[in-house]
């Protein structure tokens, strides 16, 4: 289970949990403008956009879990699990593969509005990416610093719904979490006023009240609606340091901390990494559930123009500041 999140001040920042019970040793991975992609059924490219995300690499391909552009376009596939259907290919149509959306869009989109036009011919395919790996079920996310959609490939087709509130979580369908908040549009974070009834006495006796009712369960629905609540209501100011310390106090209201959601079978979900990604700069921020120290990789300091994908393994070990 995840959470996305989108996040503006003098730029734009683009980031989710992932939260599972166990890694993939993904890793922060560049792919250069030339590495040759090879979709199955979409053809080849040899020059794109060059980008940045989380990604776990098999067989010298980039299987990203989140990532964007050099233009700042971003996009994040999280577990979208019995809802997502993909179909066999079909004619007259751009068969991508479920593994291939997140580059095959990136390599060739500098906007949301031009992933629309891609996603208006696209039929999300079965394709696994091998026998080991099958197509995992997943809903997308895609942002720009002008705007956010979802795109959910489901029983009726692909759906494309505009994303007002930049959040993006798992199950149920996407309209439906947005139907969803009408339940906590009393919720403020402004001191509360007494409108349970004039005949009683009744005040605020501390700070937050104005919340009470803002769900604290880990379940994607209450994870929307609080990540939904705190990034709307964030404040910060727009430096680097203050929009980055922002952004991860917004995904850690989602933070799932080991014990609290039991698999059964001595598994728990923990938030694996954290990430945030200042889109328009290229630069890769995440902590991990083992450190909590902001880790940062920066696009443009690679060499763009190579063939070969450059790859940061995960800083996991705490760092801990000793003050005396």
């Amino acid at each position: 289970m995840c959470t996305a999140v989108t996040y503006k001040t003098k730029d734009f920042y683009f980031g989710r949990t992932l939260d599972n019970p166990f890694s993939y040793q993904e890793e922060i991975t560049i792919t250069p403008r030339c590495y040759p992609f090879h979709f199955r059924r979409a053809g080849k490219l040899d020059q794109h956009y060059a980008m940045i995300g989380m990604a776990y690499v098999v067989e010298d391909y980039p299987l990203y879990y989140d990532a964007v552009n050099e233009k700042g376009l971003g996009i994040a596939g999280l577990n979208f699990v019995g809802n997502a259907v993909y179909r066999e290919a079909e004619p007259n149509k751009d068969n991508v593969a479920q593994f291939e959306l997140i580059p095959w869009l990136l390599a060739q989109c500098a906007s949301v509005e031009g992933a629309r036009l891609f996603l208006e011919k696209i039929n999300i395919t079965n394709d696994s990416f091998n026998p080991s790996l099958p197509a995992a079920q997943l809903h997308w996310i895609i942002a720009d610093c002008n705007s956010s959609i979802v795109v959910e490939s489901v029983q009726d087709g692909i759906k494309i719904y505009d994303n007002p509130a930049g959040i993006l979580t798992n199950n149920p369908l996407f309209y439906e979490q947005m139907f969803h908040l009408n339940n906590y549009m009393m919720l403020s974070p402004k001191k509360t006023q007494n409108l349970f009834s004039d005949k009683l006495n009744l005040y605020s006796y501390c700070h937050g009240m104005g919340a009470i009712g803002l769900p604290g369960d880990l379940s994607s629905q209450s994870r929307f609606v609080r990540a939904a609540f705190v990034k709307l209501n964030s404040v910060s100011g727009d430096s680097e340091e203050e929009s980055v310390s922002q952004f991860f106090h917004i995904l850690n209201s989602v933070d799932q901390p080991r014990g609290c959601c039991d698999l059964g079978d001595g598994e728990y979900e923990t938030t694996i990494y954290t990430s945030c990604c200042n889109a328009q700069k290229g630069i890769y921020y995440y902590t991990t559930y083992g450190n909590h120290q902001i880790t940062a990789v920066s696009m443009f300091k690679e060499k763009l123009e190579g063939r070969k994908l450059i790859k940061y393994p995960l800083v996991t070990g705490e760092k801990i500041f000793c003050q005396n």
